[in-house]
């Protein structure tokens, strides 16, 4: 009799952990490199994104959502570790390897922060499978990770370090740097099929990974490396795109300037004499890159709906950063111009009364820890740095903070910039070398800096003290570090 209790116990205690993995949601992580909004659910007119639409028609989209530090290691080691940048003390690429207890570039986040618990970490230590697919953290060549990047073991069960064609046929690259294709403008309208590319190969081993785990929970991160230069695409989708009818951007009379300077720093030398011509072969290369990433997401997708899997599984779509495209007469990140801050985010969760529609509420990329593991059910670790933002997808008009924070660092010299539902306020080193106030409702462009205007006086003090505030808050000294 007793060993027919125990039997029984055995039984009952194993079909209660079945019934609540059956009742977990999984995760479906989606994060481009290097993408902005020029998006057609963001009202982009030209771009074709017909996949990231559909997406964003079944979820909520963000129509305010700010990176952290608009960098990729910065960026990724932030919103991967729910701390803000001066918390990871990650405010640069990696520059190269050391040894430690384990081999790996630095900066690395575990060198300050060694026992905090990654959200992919999370999910693992839940009984989930977390898998990475491309890029998550940050590594600068797709297929190799070690002196070209980091990685995170702790965070993972399987990892796919996909490269593809657009890897080996480097030497057809165009670039405006010789021998140099990952941190300049290149690009390459390439030949071969959508499959052959890292991207490509990224969307199959996902699918792959999904009919192999569709019946555990899982959190399946996949990372597409697009559009990041080099912007590779085969050569279909240049086509969508003539050159012929890009219109470049117009510049401000700051923007000629480039006051203040530390606003205009990331400006590269290779990038100063382009001409026209290229400016706009540039733009079309980057927006055939987007559409690319954007029917690899596609895929992704349609095997998770196939599969039956859409209606327990919360849907994550954003980028590491925004990107410039010639606005302010800058390329590519760092700076603290919108177009940089801002990121496309899309979040579909099962049931989610907002689902199909767009919020202005403001968010950040640090939000993504604690919003996931709200609707997931599972603890998170009580000193992450951001907030739920599941009030949101219940009610699109709901809000969750009143600023978002967006900073860099030009050598010694810290950039921090808040934007609220109107405004956007820059300070660089405490103000000491320049500041911005821009009214975006009125000015989307930034194209009038109205720092000096005495109308805006008590608009600056506020922002002002807002930066300082957060400056000091983020400090790690000032904080407990765990």
């Amino acid at each position: 009799m007793l060993r027919w209790c125990l039997v029984f116990t055995l039984f009952a205690v194993g079909a209660a952990r079945d019934l609540h993995a059956a009742e977990r949601l999984n995760v479906l992580f989606l994060i481009a490199d290097d993408l902005n909004c020029d998006l057609q659910c963001y009202g982009h007119p030209v771009v074709k994104t017909p996949h990231i639409d559909a997406l964003a028609k079944r979820g909520v989209r963000f129509e305010q959502a700010y990176c952290q530090f608009p960098l990729c290691s910065p960026s990724r080691s932030s919103f991967l570790t729910g701390r803000r940048p001066n918390a990871t003390q990650i405010h640069t690429n990696p520059g190269g390897a050391r040894f430690s207890t384990q081999y790996r570039p630095t900066p690395h986040f575990r060198d300050f922060i060694p026992d905090t618990v990654t959200l992919p970490e999370l999910f693992k230590n839940n009984g989930y499978f977390s898998a990475r697919v491309g890029k998550l953290y940050h590594y600068g060549v797709p297929g190799q990770i070690g002196t070209s990047g980091l990685d995170d073991d702790k965070s993972w069960n399987f990892v796919v370090n996909p490269a593809g064609r657009d890897k080996a046929e480097e030497n057809k690259i165009f670039t405006l740097t010789p021998g140099s294709y990952g941190g300049t403008l290149s690009w390459l309208a390439a030949e071969g099929a959508d499959e052959e590319q890292t991207d490509g190969l990224a969307a199959t081993a996902a699918e792959s990974l999904l009919e192999e785990h569709k019946d555990q929970p899982f959190f399946l991160a996949v990372g597409f490396y697009r559009p990041h230069t080099p912007y590779v695409a085969p050569k279909s989708y240049f086509k969508g795109y003539p050159t012929s009818g890009i219109t470049l951007p117009e510049l401000s009379a700051d923007d000629k300037e480039r006051v203040p300077p530390l606003a205009y720093a990331s400006a590269k030398k290779d990038q100063e004499a382009l001409s026209d011509d290229l400016r706009r072969e540039a733009i079309q290369a980057y927006w055939a890159s987007i559409s690319f990433m954007d029917a690899q997401v596609g895929r992704v997708v349609a095997t998770l709906d196939r599969l039956g899997l859409a209606d327990k599984t919360v849907i994550v779509m954003t980028s590491d950063h925004g990107y410039h495209m010639y606005q302010h007469g800058l390329w590519q990140k760092m700076s603290l111009f919108e177009n940089s801050a801002h990121v496309p985010l899309i979040i579909a969760a099962p049931g989610a009364a907002a689902n199909g529609k767009s919020t202005p509420a403001l968010a950040e990329l640090v939000d993504l820890y604690p919003t996931l593991a709200d609707l997931c059910g599972l603890k998170a670790p009580d000193y992450l740095d951001g907030v739920s933002l599941r009030p949101v997808l219940q009610d699109a008009q709901a809000t969750v903070k009143p600023a978002a924070y967006t900073q860099v660092r030009r050598g010694k010299v810290d950039g921090y910039s808040v934007r609220t539902p109107r405004w956007r306020f820059t300070s660089w080193d405490a103000g000491r070398k320049g500041e911005q106030l821009y009214d975006l409702q009125a000015d989307p462009q930034e194209a009038r800096n109205l720092i000096n205007d005495p109308a805006h006086k008590d608009t600056v003090a506020e922002l002002r003290k807002s930066i300082a505030d957060y400056a000091a808050s983020a400090n790690p000294e000032d904080r407990k570090q765990r």
